[in-house]
């Protein structure tokens, strides 16, 4: 099994899906823009070969120089785990004539407004929204949706460059905010919570499901910095309330045409009870949440993907032992972080449920949290009842502190 995986090194997890490749078997021909010499010591040995390109975004560019590099050689996938990547190995799929989805099906994973256009002619509950180019279409689709609203990239990821719109002055400042992003999507605000469901698929039929709860909603812990998002995977996936968005998701998989592989999508649970789609992706989430899933099961979904990937099989258990929390913290105050409060009293406390601590230590310059939901680092908890998970998640939340300065 040959298999081209797109950026290997970078973001720093897909080291971790080379390695799951490697590990079933696959001999991994990595194409990435970082040099050879500054691929990391642990990644090279699940490498079989490395092309360097000189920008893995140009994807015509990286067409001509992967078709070259490959001649006479015989490959079986071309696979990426990463948002901007996706439709590039979709590209290559079709040039060499392999199994996978095509550019039309990723297409449907990427484009917010055509994702949402495919999502509800299967029938299904989507936000009311428009795909807008110019400031003249954002102000007409504002006017026909109405306040509150939502603006954002149509092929984005996250919350980047994302905002709640509640009145013609915040529209006007958003605009302006937003003149560098060539293509958005306008639409309607949804209120409730907010969750993922995310599945390992085998012909669009998931063989492993998540979901994690969003504490806040994404669009508030990215608009404030004193906040520490906190993100919980649920053990319990039977419970009621969570039906309709696991029915929901399972039928915008078969809407969208989902092939194999990790999807993330996320979706509103309104206060009636009616689930609604927000979006989904055809690669797995970030942010450490398929390190979360892993915790949740006591399993190696990296290598589990790659399985399926490469040989159509799922072998992980899929029973959920524990509730597994995610905090990021961020720092207050500029610069170098000096100190961490209350981290010490926290590990005495829940010590024996706390599973990561990668903070930032003192010393090292904090990240800019507009940019990366990673922050200043995390602590990663985990509990089999769903109270203590929560209770020893905003612990954390609120507990431990960093400052930073100078």
């Amino acid at each position: 099994m040959n298999v081209v995986f797109l950026a290997p090194s970078y973001p720093p997890e897909m080291q971790q899906y080379t390695r799951g490749l490697a590990e079933v078997g696959a001999n991994v021909f990595g194409v990435g823009d970082a040099s050879r010499r500054a691929l990391p010591a642990t990644l090279k040995p699940y490498l079989h070969d490395y092309l360097q390109v000189p920008r893995i975004m140009d994807e015509d560019d990286v067409m001509k120089r992967v078709s070259a590099w490959l001649r006479g050689k015989r490959i079986d996938r071309v696979l990426s785990n990463w948002e901007p990547l996706v439709i590039l190995a979709a590209r290559l799929r079709e040039r060499f004539g392999l199994p996978g989805m095509s550019v039309d099906q990723v297409t449907g994973f990427r484009d917010k407004q055509l994702m949402k256009d495919r999502v509800k002619a299967a029938g299904l509950r989507v936000p009311y929204a428009f795909k807008v180019k110019s400031e003249r279409e954002i102000r007409e689709a504002a006017e026909k949706i109405g306040y509150p609203l939502i603006l954002k990239p149509i092929s984005g990821a996250g919350s980047a460059d994302t905002y709640k719109v509640t009145s013609k002055p915040e529209l006007e400042s958003a605009i302006a905010a937003m003149r560098h992003v060539e293509v958005a999507s306008c639409e309607e605000f949804i209120e409730g919570e907010e969750f993922t469901y995310d599945t390992i698929s085998i012909g669009g039929k998931p063989v492993y499901e998540n979901v994690a709860a969003y504490l806040p909603k994404p669009l508030i812990a990215r608009t404030n910095e004193w906040i520490s998002p906190v993100i919980i995977t649920v053990r319990d996936l039977e419970q009621p309330k969570l039906r309709p968005g696991l029915t929901l998701g399972r039928k915008v998989l078969k809407a969208l045409e989902m092939g194999d592989g990790f999807t993330h999508m996320e979706w509103y649970l309104t206060p009636k009870g009616e689930a609604v789609f927000g979006e989904i992706g055809c690669r797995p989430g970030g942010a450490h949440l398929v390190d979360q899933m892993n915790y949740t099961g006591d399993v190696d979904l990296f290598r589990e993907w790659a399985r399926v990937a490469c040989w159509r099989s799922f072998e992980a258990p899929t029973r959920r032992k524990y509730n597994a929390g995610v905090i990021f913290k961020r720092a207050i105050g500029q610069g170098r972080i000096t100190r961490i409060t209350g981290l010490r009293d926290y590990l005495r406390r829940y010590g024996p449920y706390v599973v990561e601590e990668q903070l930032l230590k003192p010393g090292t310059m904090r990240r800019n949290w507009k940019q990366t939901l990673l922050s200043d680092g995390h602590l990663m908890v985990r509990h089999p009842n769903w109270d203590d998970a929560y209770r020893i998640s905003f612990a954390a939340a609120t507990d431990v502190t960093l400052y930073a300065g100078g």
